[in-house]
């Protein structure tokens, strides 16, 4: 894996990991790139990051797969095979949030099942916590990072129920997957100039697997004593994330903690609108918002905030090698919140998806 750091004016600095040294699918001087926009808001969202790319000329071209999570029981969604053959082809992505009914025993999340080693192995989730220029909350200077393995943990899909009225539900803990995620960390630990990294568990309870996580993650740390390496119960980090999320630098749990400690960070710096993400495996790379929320109550209605989807594009221009491109749109989204009113209802605004879209649209052009 290469890292790579890049400076912008403002000291506003989005450090992601680039995998490009992985053959994409690059055609006629534009490399292709895998649009999933996914259910509820996600097709008004990914229009604004498709319209700016448009606009800027970006040179990537989109193959759409209109897959939903919007299905009947027992039915089955071709799509997601066409999604999967795509994004192996493509090696990048950059998806929406597609929804998952929680009444229906029979349907897997298609969100999970794309990350999983079947599919995709994405191992590493990578969001980004930090407060937006401009946007007060009620915690200054946040800047933390949430890196979560994807593929196992209570995510494993094993459930089953051995006599009427037990359900039992297997978290799964490996060896191999808790070494690659904490090495996963410590390196973008050292290459991003970050002194900390803290592993997130529940060993107090849960000692073989959690314990078995914790473990792991210690014996990962002596391999970078530069690096300051310690613990926290998901519990307390739970508390000291809303009370004193300043403490954090870069955090590493299992799955399901990794889903909990990403909605908390981004209730700190102004919710799910505004905060990106990305999953990186071994081949492939995969972009989209860092909380998993569909928005189906405000689906159409054109107030959908798309900084997350559009941030989240940046990082798979940077993932491209593409960083004057990722550079230029993340200043004007930072630029736009700044210095201007224009601002969706999530962020105290009341500003349109389309008239935020173009603001952006505006203040690249004045950047030219």
């Amino acid at each position: 894996m290469i890292c790579k750091t890049v400076k912008l004016t403002g000291n506003i600095a989005r450090r992601t990991f680039s995998l490009s040294k992985y053959a994409t699918n690059k055609i006629g001087g534009k490399y292709t790139v895998t649009l999933i926009p996914g259910d509820g808001i996600g097709k008004e969202i990914s229009e604004s990051v498709k319209t700016i790319f448009k606009a800027q000329k970006v040179p990537v071209e989109f193959e759409q797969i209109d897959i939903t999570g919007q299905i009947k029981a027992g039915e089955k969604n071709e799509l997601f095979k066409q999604s999967i053959e795509s994004l192996k082809r493509n090696k990048v992505g950059l998806k929406g949030i597609l929804y998952t009914p929680s009444e229906q025993s029979d349907h897997l999340s298609f969100n999970v099942s794309l990350r999983k080693v079947v599919y995709l192995d994405v191992y590493a989730n990578l969001t980004l916590i930090k407060n937006i220029p401009g946007y007060e909350t009620a915690h200054k200077n946040v800047d933390f990072v949430i890196i979560r393995e994807n593929t196992e943990g209570e995510y494993s899909g094993l459930e089953h129920q051995s006599v009427p009225g037990v359900v039992e539900s297997l978290k799964i803990i490996t060896r191999t997957k808790s070494e690659r995620i904490s090495r996963f960390a410590f390196d973008y630990a050292l290459k991003n100039n970050r002194k900390k990294v803290t592993v997130i568990h529940k060993a107090n309870i849960m000692k073989l697997g959690d314990g078995f996580f914790r473990k792991t993650f210690f014996e990962i740390a002596k391999n970078y004593p530069q690096i300051e390496a310690t613990d926290l119960i998901v519990d307390n980090a739970s508390m000291q994330a809303v009370s004193k999320p300043q403490k954090f630098d870069v955090l590493v749990m299992p799955n399901l903690y990794g889903n909990i400690m990403s909605n908390i960070g981004a209730a700190l710096v102004g919710g799910p609108g505004v905060v990106p993400s990305a999953n990186y495996g071994e081949e492939y790379a995969l972009f989209e918002p860092g909380c998993r929320h569909v928005g189906l109550d405000i689906a159409g209605k054109g107030m959908a905030n798309p900084t997350a989807l559009i941030l989240s594009s940046t990082m798979l221009l940077r993932h491209l090698s593409l960083d004057d491109h990722a550079n230029a749109i993340e200043r004007a989204v930072y630029d736009v919140l700044l210095k201007s009113n224009v601002r969706t209802p999530d962020i105290k605004g009341t500003a349109s998806t389309t008239s935020f879209t173009n603001a952006i649209l505006d203040q690249l052009e004045r950047s030219s």
